[in-house]
C-alpha cells in the first residue's frame, strides 16, 4: 500500500524551481492536449465513422479512449491530481498516435505526437512537484517529525 501510495503521491523535489517547472509543463502541455480533445469531442458524430481504429474494439470506442485521455485525463493533469495514473492513458495514446496512426508519415506529421509523448514521460517519471494537489496531498499524508 506505501509503494501505490507514493506512487500517487510522489515526494518532491526540494528546489522550488523545479516544481515550478514542473507546474508549468503541466498547464501548458495539458491545455494544449485538453483543446486537442476537446476538438475531437466537438465533432464527434463526424469523427465516430472514420476514426483509427488501432485496438481493434472498434472505431467509436477508440474515439472515446481518445477522448478520456485527452480531456479527462489532461484536467486531471492540469490540476495536478492522480497526475501519475492519469499520465498512463495520455502515453498510451501518444504512443499509439506516434507508432501507429502515423506509421510510415514524414517525422513533421509525427512530431507532435512524439513532443506530447516526451513530454508527458518526463512528468511521470518526475511527479506533478509541489504545486499540485498531489503535493498537498503527500505532505498531509508525511508522517509527523518526531520531537
Amino acid at each position: 500500500m506505501a509503494y501505490f501510495s507514493r506512487f500517487l503521491f510522489p515526494s518532491q523535489p526540494t528546489d522550488p524551481w523545479a516544481s515550478w517547472l514542473l507546474l508549468a509543463l503541466r498547464l501548458l502541455f495539458g491545455v494544449l492536449l485538453l483543446t486537442h480533445g476537446l476538438d475531437k469531442w466537438i465533432h464527434f458524430e463526424t469523427l465516430e465513422a472514420n476514426f483509427p481504429n488501432p485496438l481493434h474494439v472498434g472505431s467509436r470506442l477508440s474515439l472515446l479512449l481518445c477522448l478520456f485521455a485527452e480531456v479527462v485525463c489532461s484536467c486531471f493533469v492540469i490540476l495536478g491530481l492522480f497526475t501519475r495514473l492519469m499520465l498512463i492513458p495520455i502515453v498510451i495514446n501518444m504512443a499509439i498516435a506516434f507508432w501507429v496512426i502515423h506509421q510510415g508519415q514524414p517525422f513533421a506529421s509525427r512530431e507532435l505526437a512524439f513532443l506530447y509523448l516526451i513530454v508527458f514521460l518526463l512528468l511521470m517519471l518526475f511527479g506533478p512537484g509541489r504545486l499540485s494537489f498531489d503535493g498537498w496531498i503527500a505532505h498531509r499524508l508525511a508522517p509527523e517529525p518526531m520531537p
